[in-house]
């Protein structure tokens, strides 16, 4: 799966972990642990602001789809609150075009750098140069390398797996458990979309009676999509449900649906992004799940202050991986989501 099974393994030993907690249920134990782990059992410490200006270079895999625009945005409101001055590199959905941003980012000086890669190991080369003069960098929402080839400060990230096997439960449910199914992927070198396929297909390899029809990746590009799914839409005269990995393409997908007069397949996606959540209040989708995008971006430029001006290490203070956890959104949960989404908290 091209690098998933560290972030598989880290995810586990999160759960693990909580699992004991809950188990326990005694906060002096669970204190111990924790600091027997090397990390401070303290409730909370202060949220501090950096005493000057910081400069960080941010960046994401492309500002056209909205979980990014929002975690910009995020970037951006944390980093007013926290002193720090945000350059941002956009990746403009391209695996070449981010490398010649981040190309560019290496060659100059910044007190930390925050990334989200189009693709795993697409930047190693530039991002080797940062990390080597001395620069925090950290990683979010998918893996920057395999493990062990960069020597990142954290990785803030959600459980993919999780994300992409709860939408497919609710699409199953909502068919019946059988009929033709198609999921669009995001980028294939994307170790998040990878953790949604393999969410989606643990999940329907307990469906007999359902029937992939196509896999094709659409690379978050609802341009893509919409060509993907007027083919798909001639091709294919019955299909009962569809898993997007994300909600921009579901939507873009679902606008051809209805062009086409196919209303009656039933849609599920990831993000949880407003316009999604909105859709599964009406009807038009069937489930989405939040992808933290504010808590991601924002909890990279938390990371990155304390480790300039609080002096945390990777693996000492803060650990190597953040799991960045997100709901389910049902009618219940819809709005407390928006919310917190429009205040830059979830």
């Amino acid at each position: 799966m091209g690098g998933t099974s560290v972030l598989e393994d880290l995810i586990e030993e999160s759960k693990t972990r909580r699992d004991i907690f809950k188990a326990i249920g005694a906060t002096a134990l669970a204190g111990a642990l924790i600091g027997s782990a090397g990390f401070d059992p303290a409730i909370a410490q202060e949220l501090k602001p950096s005493g000057k200006p910081l400069k960080a270079a941010m960046g994401n895999a492309g500002l056209q789809a909205t979980w990014c625009a929002q975690g910009k945005q995020a970037a951006e409101a944390w980093g007013k609150l926290m002193n720090v001055e945000i350059t941002w590199f956009d990746g403009e959905l391209s695996a070449t075009k981010q490398r010649a941003a981040v190309d560019n980012l290496a060659t100059q000086k910044w007190d930390f750098v925050a990334l989200q890669t189009f693709g795993i190991g697409t930047l190693n080369d530039p991002i080797k140069k940062v990390i080597d003069a001395g620069t925090p960098v950290i990683a979010m929402d998918t893996m920057m390398a395999p493990e062990g080839q960069l020597a990142l400060h954290t990785f803030i990230a959600p459980d993919n797996i999780f994300m992409g096997s709860v939408v497919t439960t609710e699409i199953m449910k909502k068919i019946g458990g059988k009929g033709n199914v198609i999921m669009t992927q995001g980028a294939l070198g994307h170790t998040g979309a990878q953790g949604r396929a393999k969410g989606f297909k643990e999940v329907v390899a307990n469906y007999p009676d359902v029937k992939v029809l196509d896999e094709q990746p659409a690379d978050w590009d609802v341009t893509k999509v919409a060509r993907i799914w007027e083919s798909l839409l001639t091709k294919y005269p019955d299909i009962a449900g569809a898993f997007f990995h994300n909600d921009d393409m579901a939507l873009a997908a679902h606008n051809v649906m209805k062009a086409k007069g196919r209303t009656g397949i039933v849609i599920g996606g990831v993000d949880a992004m407003p316009p999604a959540v909105n859709a599964v209040l009406d009807g038009t989708m069937v489930a989405t799940v939040r992808n933290p995008s504010s808590r991601i971006h924002g909890w990279a430029v938390a990371a990155g202050v304390a480790a300039v001006v609080g002096g945390e290490k990777s693996g000492k203070e803060i650990p190597n991986y953040i799991w960045a956890d997100g709901p389910v959104i049902t009618a219940d949960t819809a709005p407390g989501n928006l919310w917190l989404q429009k205040n830059f908290l979830m």
